[in-house]
């Protein structure tokens, strides 16, 4: 571990000009060195899970697996046997953080594949408020498959918006398992960004506690040749009164695949639920292919939900349009690539990875023009 840390140069994984508390894990361990938890509040702990489950913390006992079930999935169960370590977000009632919390996960591999299982417990007390940053990272050609599992308990009026930007190398395997509760009052705002990796997932399990509550659950992915790409989503309204808004889009070009499995389901107790959920694809070359599910199962009379799906091309007169004014075919496209994700990039409210996140789809789409 010191010998990856000290060949690593932290900088180019950092946002620009960002203020935030930092812990990188290299290979699933955390590496001390090139972390930043220094001036903590009080009533604030971001540290290494497996050096505080050494310590015998009440903390961990306490909540490891209680809010993601180890029957839920084979790889879950795999990563609470045996996970490498992760990260504990303690924040104590009704404190509210002035600086993001960043999380990056460098992976790298020379010889042999590694398989990395983090697993993460992030607990926001009443009241408080955070933003959290994750970064999955993967150098070169690295040959890796990242499992991770991460468990978020939001309690009464708990605010916590959270990124996550997975770009792992192009040979890697990853797989995010997100649980979340939330009591009366709770914000989750969450929006997830997949660019890299040969095959990825999400998974996203949320569960309301108490009535009052509401999530929103946005996504961008993009996938190319030799890519896959999964998101399932699992939201449960089972009590009255809280509120949900998944809004995904897919960019897919060469003979990439996504699926999308978007499910709502409203219990019968769980009356004045308000659901929306949509899953927009534009499908850059005919070879692309995406599967799309949207699910919404309604057992309650008093509700307001919706839920639509769209698969489509880029239209020839927006093009005809645009070059009509004088524009190129290639930035004509990558105008309206980069309009039709613009409603996710710009829900962002961290400037930093509003721009990486644009950069990177510029990279992709002029990659995908000059193949063409």
């Amino acid at each position: 571990l010191n010998e990856y840390s000290s060949a690593i140069d932290i900088k180019k994984f950092l946002l620009d000009d960002l203020l935030s508390w930092r812990i990188v894990f290299i290979n699933g361990h955390y590496s001390a060195s090139i972390s930043q938890l220094e001036s903590l509040p009080d009533g604030v702990c971001i540290g290494s899970l497996a050096e505080v489950i050494k310590t015998k913390s009440k903390l961990p006992a306490r909540w490891l697996g209680t809010i993601a079930k180890q029957t839920e999935s084979l790889f879950s169960a795999l990563n609470a046997s045996v996970f490498n370590d992760g990260v504990l977000i303690h924040i104590k009632a009704n404190i509210k953080l002035d600086r993001a919390i960043e999380v990056i996960y460098i992976n790298q591999s020379h010889e042999q594949a590694n398989l990395v299982q983090t697993r993460n417990l992030v607990i926001v007390e009443e009241g408080a408020q955070a933003t959290l940053i994750e970064h999955f990272m993967g150098n070169d050609q690295s040959l890796y498959f990242h499992n991770n599992l991460t468990e978020i308990s939001l309690d009464r009026s708990a605010s916590l918006k959270h990124y996550r930007l997975q770009n792992e190398s192009p040979r890697a395997y990853h797989l995010s398992d997100l649980n979340l509760t939330q009591d009366a009052g709770s914000h989750y705002y969450a929006t997830a960004l997949s660019f890299g990796s040969r095959w990825a997932r999400t998974d996203i399990r949320t569960r309301f506690e108490n009535p009052g509550a509401k999530c929103e659950l946005n996504g961008l992915y993009t996938v190319g040749d030799k890519q896959t790409c999964d998101f399932h989503l699992n939201v449960k309204h089972n009590v009255p009164g809280c509120v949900s808004r998944e809004r995904f889009k897919g960019l897919l070009y060469g003979k990439g695949r996504a699926v999308f499995d978007g499910r709502i389901r409203v219990d019968k107790q769980a009356q004045q639920s308000d659901a929306q959920l949509s899953n927009d694809n534009l499908l850059l070359c005919p070879s692309a292919e995406v599967d799309t599910k949207p699910q919404l199962e309604i057992y309650a009379d008093d509700v307001k939900c919706s839920h639509g799906t769209t698969v489509g091309q880029i239209d020839p007169q927006q093009i005809f349009y645009l070059r009509s004014r004088g524009i190129d075919k290639a930035k004509a496209r990558q105008m309206l690539c980069l309009g039709f994700a613009s409603s996710i990039i710009d829900s962002i409210d961290i400037s930093a990875l509003r721009l990486v996140a644009t950069e990177q789809l510029n990279k992709i789409l002029i990659t995908q023009d000059e193949k063409q």
